[in-house]
């Protein structure tokens, strides 16, 4: 990516977040993740991360924030054409972004692994002593 599209990417970042945070209101913590804006300038696909609210059904009050903002695209496009100036404006694409779903998935289950500690003891050799260095060892590795 760009110079270019990665200050224009954390740009619509921003402005996105600040709008999103003014103008719209949940009953959850909604923010703007990641932008990925497509070389031509013409596509934005915004990650929208959404924490806290339902306790039931997290996932229905997520498709329900992307619903609302897919509602109010048109709106947030307009809004980011007065702020931002670029030749065009992009075409928000709002998507959910389950990074954090992932990453406490993927703790999850290493915390459910029955993994036995080692201690240094274990790390050395059965006779106690230190393991030889390939200098001392006499083989110097080039052959």
């Amino acid at each position: 990516m760009s110079l270019r599209l990665k200050r224009v990417s954390e740009l619509l970042k921003r402005e996105l977040g600040e709008m999103i945070g003014r103008e719209l209101v949940f009953t959850s913590l909604v923010t703007v993740q990641q932008v990925d804006i497509t070389p031509d300038l013409r596509h934005a696909h915004v990650y929208i991360s959404v924490l806290g609210g339902a306790e039931q059904d997290p996932l229905q009050e997520a498709r329900a924030v992307i619903n609302q903002l897919q509602n109010h695209r048109k709106e947030l496009q307009a809004g980011l054409a007065r702020r931002v100036v670029l030749k065009y404006t992009p075409h928000l694409h709002f998507k959910l972004d389950e990074a954090i779903e992932r990453g406490t998935r993927v703790i999850d289950i290493l915390q459910s692994l029955d993994i036995p500690e080692t201690t240094d003891a274990d790390a050395l050799p059965d006779d106690g002593e230190e393991p030889e260095s390939p200098e001392e060892s006499g083989d110097s590795g080039s052959r």
